[in-house]
């Protein structure tokens, strides 16, 4: 396995990064001791209320009249999904930007919660279209050994995925051709979506950023120096700022990006229990990860929903250790009381390298929700138009 790092001590300015086996920590101390990243810090501390907006938001858009009654909104169900503090009434009114007040038509009748423009104009770019949608459901069933995936774990991730509220029958029932589903049966009530055909070929999102290291390196360098390996089976390392790297961390690390890339669309390799089979095994584990978090819009995750995608990828190791391996690779947050997982490469400053219509709209969410009540000048669609996607939106 990869080495573990853990923070020497946090009242000395300069962190030193000491590297101990696993076994000598905790799985919660070896979080604990993790190299922190301010800005992904930062960005994480306004999704604390976004994610009951969202869930809010879905509320509503499902409803018949595109809206629900205030009281529904302290019932049990809707307790657990939102999980509120101070009441329906006070979280609702914290953001006049995304939600309104109206009575009902008949005034015997409680109140109604609507979205407004703004939120409304927001809600309909959040989710990718159907050709988006059906690569990014392709993919992850490719990603799977048996090329099936339960029902029930796309539907956990299909708001990362970018995927419509109705994909089951939107996406997946209109492509019979590309998809079948079937009752499991393992679990009683459940479904299986599966691949009946060949796995299609496709492009690893890793090649890009290597084909662009060999081209540099090969005009660069008149004659070989050993680094060709290290391009073509290695990974992006962009480590949090501040983080200092021992010479033993920089050599496993080299020697670690040389290892053979297994490619995460094809079986991991035959068993054999020896020491290059595991790092082997871990490598795949890591290539399949950052598929995944290339296929999410935001180029993040939770970890507790990847981690119901372990058994269908055949990934034995712990997921969340895995990421804490790969501090170059990966980034864990422990923001608003779960775990998220960042793919470090795709950000920059807190944004994403590479932007695109869905993350831009969700990026406006987040910045409505942020001003709470502040943003009510941006209630019109027109005026959340124009807002510029500011850079500085998560500080």
């Amino acid at each position: 396995m990869f080495l573990r790092a853990a923070a020497a001590s946090r009242r000395i300015s300069t962190t030193v990064i000491a590297f101990f086996c696993r076994h000598k920590m905790t799985s919660a101390q070896y979080v604990a001791a993790r190299h922190r990243d301010p800005t992904l810090e930062r960005l994480m501390d306004g999704y604390k209320h976004l994610t009951s907006v969202l869930s809010l938001q879905n509320l509503i858009l499902a409803s018949a009249d595109v809206s629900i009654p205030l009281p529904f909104l302290s019932s049990p169900t809707a307790s657990r999904l939102l999980r509120l503090r101070r009441g329906p009434a006070h979280f609702v009114r914290s953001f006049p930007a995304i939600f309104s007040l109206r009575p009902h038509p008949t005034a015997s009748l409680p109140v109604l919660v609507y979205l407004t423009p703004a939120a409304s104009h927001l809600a309909e770019h959040v989710s990718c279209g159907a050709p988006f949608a059906l690569e990014h459901i392709t993919r992850l069933l490719a990603l799977s050994n048996s090329r099936s995936l339960p029902l029930r774990t796309l539907i956990r991730v299909k708001h990362e995925l970018g995927l419509p509220q109705d994909f089951e029958d939107s996406v997946i029932a209109r492509n019979p051709s590309l998809f079948s589903l079937s009752r499991n049966p393992r679990e009683p009530n459940t479904h299986i979506v599966a691949l009946p055909n060949l796995a299609p070929v496709v492009v690893l999102a890793v090649d890009a950023w290597r084909l662009c290291r060999l081209a540099y390196h090969n005009q660069n360098c008149s004659k070989s120096t050993g680094d060709e390996a290290e391009i073509r089976f290695g990974f992006k390392q962009t480590f949090p700022p501040g983080m200092r790297l021992t010479k033993r961390f920089r050599a496993c690390l080299k020697e670690w990006q040389r290892l053979p890339y297994p490619c995460p669309y094809k079986p991991p390799p035959s068993a054999s229990g020896n020491l290059g089979w595991k790092r082997a095994l871990e490598k795949r584990a890591v290539a399949i990860v950052h598929e995944f978090l290339n296929l999410t819009v935001e180029k993040m995750v939770e970890v507790e929903k990847i981690s119901h995608f372990r058994k269908s990828f055949g990934i034995d190791f712990n997921i969340r250790d895995l990421f804490l391996d790969h501090p170059g690779i990966f980034y864990i947050s422990t923001r608003g009381g779960r775990n998220t997982v960042f793919l470090r490469e795709a950000y920059d400053r807190g944004c994403l390298v590479e932007s695109n219509p869905m993350y831009e709209a969700r990026r406006k969410l987040l910045h409505l929700v942020l001003m709470r009540k502040r943003g009510a000048a941006f209630a019109d669609a027109g005026a959340v138009q124009e807002m510029p996607l500011s850079e500085n939106s998560n500080h």
